[in-house]
């Protein structure tokens, strides 16, 4: 691959991507709802186009190819669709309802239903985990520069933090939408011409029990089913209460425009995640021709010794787009979530120099940068910062939203009993076990003979089990009538984010 073109062509990338942030950052209008939720005005090409950006990401492309080689094609595919899952689930049940609330941000929800304690605690647990949600992202890219332009790993995670930092700070959510929008096209086409060139030129193959149709990888636990169904309902159903994705919904226009949005984004997102499992099965054959013993990822692989360079540089701005599309969201959203509801800083909350929450969310963006580089440095892996903070929202936040909106017993103190139990259940469980998802646990692992790798995946599906126990028989105690929030009109709902 030439070099040259390469780094020129990464480089334009980067600055394209830059500028048209900035450029987005005249319609802020020193308005925090601007900044935030896009004014509440996405229409339904931007609105699908920023979801779909958000579910994939560098777990989606270079994780799926990795797994899906090793493993089979349920391994990686089991990320894109658990994402699509995700979206699916999310406009048949929440994209309506939530958008028609008028919330800024997904602790507002927890606020009004369940009260401001809950709403605090609500919020640690998703600055917690999508900081390792960020943190993820840069190290994919962290990689990908060190692989293709030849800095050091430490300098290319400051660069893509650097970057994804100036532009969302800029322009906040108009930003993200219209650099999603480029990034996302940008994956599809090079995913999509990627398994053209690979299918015409060396042409694809399922070997034994690896292709979409080995089911055992889905029902024998010998071969990963506990950890394949894991990873699909972590995302799956743990992604339902990802900060990123419910901003979306509640800048849509409509709540039509956000329900449309979330299917049209589902089936993109497989559009894009499932052709790269498709290829991995092939990969190794392909490389072995090739005479090329990978060091590191198989797609980087791929695209140095088989892929003409053209054609690689397409696919590294795809890859180096989903890691900026995700990283975007999750400063956007943890730094709206310090300043709105960790601190409590409201929009009518106005002083001398304009909206308090604008500027201190801008500011708090500046602290969760740094937090995830500081995760990047520390674990310089995606697969266990990114699963684990999927899970960390299924274990504990997802059973007081649907709760919340749909059983009419749902209190706070329930509430609080879930989110509490199940997340700390969920992070005493990762820290006792050796393997999370079938990669090492490097971030914090406690020596044990309790827990062993043949638990892996276990954890996932026992963690939101006990917190949903928690919430039903704590509320069935505490419930004493309506509750506060049941029947407020809607206009007061809004009022109240």
């Amino acid at each position: 691959m030439g070099d040259k073109v390469l780094f020129w062509g990464v480089l334009l990338f980067l600055f394209a991507t830059l500028g048209v942030g900035v450029w987005a950052a005249k319609q802020i209008k020193g308005d925090s709802v601007n900044y935030l939720v896009a004014g509440r005005g996405l229409v339904l090409p931007l609105a699908a186009a920023t979801l779909m950006a958000q579910s994939v990401d560098s777990n989606a492309t270079l994780g799926n190819t990795d797994l899906a080689a090793e493993f089979g094609f349920w391994a990686g595919a089991s990320l894109p669709v658990g994402l699509a899952l995700c979206l699916f689930l999310t406009a048949l049940f929440f994209a309506k309802p939530l958008n028609r609330m008028g919330l800024i941000t997904l602790p507002d929800f927890y606020r009004v239903k369940y009260g401001r304690i809950t709403e605090f605690v609500a919020s640690i647990v998703m600055v917690l985990s999508f900081s390792f949600l960020l943190a993820g992202n840069l190290v994919a890219g962290g990689y990908l520069f060190q692989a293709f332009l030849g800095t050091s790993y430490l300098a290319g995670v400051m660069l893509i933090a650097t970057v994804v930092f100036i532009y969302t700070a800029s322009g906040g959510l108009f930003a993200v939408a219209y650099t999603d929008a480029i990034q996302v096209l940008i994956a599809l086409v090079g995913s999509l011409l990627l398994f053209a060139f690979l299918g015409t030129t060396f042409g694809l193959d399922m070997p034994p029990g690896m292709g979409p149709l080995a089911f055992e990888q889905l029902t024998n636990p010998a071969s990963g089913a506990l950890i394949n169904w894991a990873t699909l309902l972590a995302l799956g159903l743990g992604d339902i209460v990802a900060i990123d994705f419910m901003a979306r919904v509640f800048a849509a226009d409509s709540p039509e425009t956000a329900q449309r949005a979330c299917f049209i984004g589902s089936f993109g997102t497989l559009l894009i995640g499932v052709p790269f499992s498709i290829m991995a099965l092939s990969a190794p054959r392909i490389l072995e021709q090739a005479g090329i013993t990978p060091d590191g990822p198989l797609l980087y692989a791929l695209l140095q010794g088989v892929v003409p360079p053209v054609l690689g540089l397409l696919v590294i701005a795809a890859i180096l787009s989903a890691s900026l599309s995700t990283a975007d969201g999750a400063i956007l959203g943890t730094s709206s979530v310090m300043a709105h509801n960790v601190l409590g800083i409201r929009h009518d909350d106005h002083h001398a120099e304009g909206d308090k929450l604008l500027l201190l969310t801008r500011v708090m963006a500046v602290v969760v940068t740094l937090l995830g580089v500081f995760f990047a440095l520390r674990v310089p892996q995606t697969g266990v910062l990114l699963l684990l903070a999927f899970d960390m929202g299924f274990a504990g936040l997802l059973v007081p939203l649907a709760g919340g909106l749909f059983w009419p017993k749902a209190t706070r103190e329930g509430a609080l009993a879930c989110i509490v139990l199940g997340s700390i259940t969920r992070l005493t469980l990762f820290a006792l076990m050796p393997t999370t998802f079938g990669i090492e646990n490097t971030l914090f692992y406690l020596p044990n003979s309790l827990f062993t790798a043949e638990f892996d995946g276990i954890p996932t599906l026992l963690s939101p089990l006990i917190g949903l126990v928690a919430f039903v028989v704590i509320s069935h105690l505490t419930y004493k009538g309506a509750t506060a929030t049941a029947d407020v009109p809607e206009r007061q709902l809004q009022q109240l984010s």
